[in-house]
């Protein structure tokens, strides 16, 4: 087995850690793979901010949809989807002279340059989850740092055109952890489809999720499924709705 693959292969999310920290030369290992990732023209359109205080990860323990294990984890980035260097780079680079000449519109920041930021800053976070897992180190993505963006925006310092796209918790793992059986995954016909996109047909959907349940599955109040449960848990839930409500005052903050 080529070692790579079997690392990508046996990795699984880790939300309980040993006290042990993290030695300075194992983290800069993974800071050096994940400046390595591939990026949009070389731009590099994300920030890192590694949350050191112990306050500041307590805080973001309770505002990450009150999930403890953050303020316990080693080691805690937030990966940035951020436009402002590089507008920053404009300003100092004296593009307004362009501009006022008339060589050049003025643009601010867009949409397509948020979502272009946001692949940037996913593909360099899953670059680090990959490379602390073949260090041994275990790595759980905690999404919920696109809730409560009014707190977050203040809390990490943010600019305007810096946003949060994911958190990542490291840590070693405990044995409980290293021993908890791999997550199952879709099938791959599910996933891939030969040059055109495949939509879900009834009998694919039966069971579709059926190994994520236990074997006493317990519904919420009012769904007779998995697909009614999953709606009411996550799709429809009160979180959602606050990640919902904060990327759009996260949207409509980047396009002033």
């Amino acid at each position: 087995m080529n070692e790579c693959i079997d690392t990508i292969l046996q990795r699984k999310s880790i939300r309980s850690y040993l006290s042990t920290p993290i030695p300075e030369r194992e983290k800069q290992l993974v800071l050096d793979a994940m400046l390595r990732a591939p990026t949009a023209g070389n731009q590099m359109l994300y920030s890192i901010v590694d949350v050191e205080s112990a306050e500041l990860k307590s805080r973001l323990a309770e505002t990450c949809d009150h999930q403890a294990f953050i303020a316990e984890a080693p080691w805690v980035l937030v990966f940035l989807a951020d436009f402002q260097r590089m507008f920053d780079f404009f300003r100092f680079s004296d593009v307004d002279s362009l501009v006022q000449a008339g060589s050049a519109p003025e643009t601010k920041p867009q949409e397509a340059d948020l979502l272009l930021a946001a692949c940037d800053a996913l593909i360099a976070a899953q670059t680090a989850v990959v490379a602390a897992e073949s260090l041994g180190i275990g790595s759980c993505y905690v999404g919920d740092i696109m809730e409560n963006y009014e707190i977050h925006r203040r809390l990490l310092d943010l600019p305007p055109y810096a946003v949060p796209i994911t958190m990542i918790c490291f840590g070693y793992p405990t044995e409980q952890q290293r021993s908890r059986p791999l997550t199952p995954r879709l099938p791959q016909e599910i996933i891939v489809a030969k040059n055109s996109y495949h939509r879900l047909t009834p009998k694919e959907a039966e069971g579709l999720y059926d190994a994520n349940l236990s074997s006493t599955p317990q519904f919420l109040t009012g769904a007779h499924n998995y697909g009614q449960h999953t709606y009411l848990r996550k799709f429809s839930s009160d979180f959602m709705e606050e990640m919902r409500r904060s990327v759009r005052t996260m949207l409509a903050h980047w396009q002033k």
